[in-house]
């Protein structure tokens, strides 16, 4: 059953072509108030979604603050981008309902999907089904996730893992390098043999710091970009509306239905 926040995904993708997904963890924010005040900014600036997680310690009351606080004044939905089973909260809209499917440990594949579906049900949470890739240099989320990181020059291995997780289900894939990568975004080749292999919504993570780049990514194929690192710092509503801007420009040209 495709819930709200799905449906406006994929209105909004059949209306701009591409959509752009603003990644707030906590942790890498002085202060809860900081970290959502950042969120709001996101959204007003044209951020189409605001996802709110990270790979270690997003959760609890910290979590349950930040989600509430975006929530309370963001037009767009806040969902969850879970490091673990603990990434929940009753503020948000949705969650990344993700299983990593290039780790070499069974537990981020399905055992962290078992032990949280019942909390996600009790508070209401609705499930996006995401195909997780992750790619080298793979950061904090590769280590974590023990993932077997998918080598920048082999396109067709990403290509592969995407397409089975649309055979297996997953309406979503999202293809992730990490936080802030020495080595930049996820190769162009890459994301080409990507998206041309699957019709579902294909989301880029990862590097992506200018709107050249994420301009680029969405012509390549990419249906969603999303961002972190990138808004943090110095003055992230002007980051947020010339990324959102080149985003939504690219998307003109690649419109498709899902």
């Amino acid at each position: 059953m495709i819930g709200k926040t799905e449906k406006y995904i994929k209105e909004e993708l059949e209306r701009k072509g591409a959509l752009l997904f603003a990644l707030i963890d906590p942790l890498d924010y002085a202060s809860e108030q900081q970290a959502a005040k950042t969120g709001v900014s996101a959204a007003e600036a044209g951020a189409d979604l605001i996802l709110v997680g990270g790979s270690i310690g997003a959760q609890g009351e910290l979590l349950d603050v930040v989600c509430k606080l975006i929530k309370e004044k963001a037009s767009v939905p806040v969902v969850l981008f879970p490091g673990n089973i603990a990434t929940v909260s009753k503020f948000a809209d949705a969650v990344y309902f993700m299983s990593l499917l290039n780790s070499r440990n069974p537990y981020w594949i399905s055992q962290a999907q078992m032990l949280a579906a019942f909390s996600i049900k009790k508070l209401g949470l609705e499930a996006l089904p995401v195909g997780y890739i992750v790619v080298e240099p793979g950061g904090t989320v590769g280590f974590v996730g023990d993932a077997n990181l998918v080598p920048r020059d082999r396109p067709h291995i990403a290509a592969a893992l995407a397409l089975s997780a649309q055979l297996s289900g997953h309406r979503f894939v999202l293809t992730d390098c990490g936080s802030n990568p020495r080595t930049g975004h996820m190769p162009l080749e890459m994301v080409r043999a990507v998206a041309s292999n699957i019709s579902i919504p294909y989301i880029v993570g990862g590097g992506v710091r200018t709107p050249k780049e994420a301009s680029s990514i969405v012509l390549a194929g990419a249906d969603a970009i999303q961002v972190g690192t990138a808004i943090q710092k110095g003055n992230p509503e002007a980051k947020i509306k010339q990324l959102s801007s080149a985003i939504h420009e690219a998307g003109k040209k690649k419109r498709k239905s899902f």
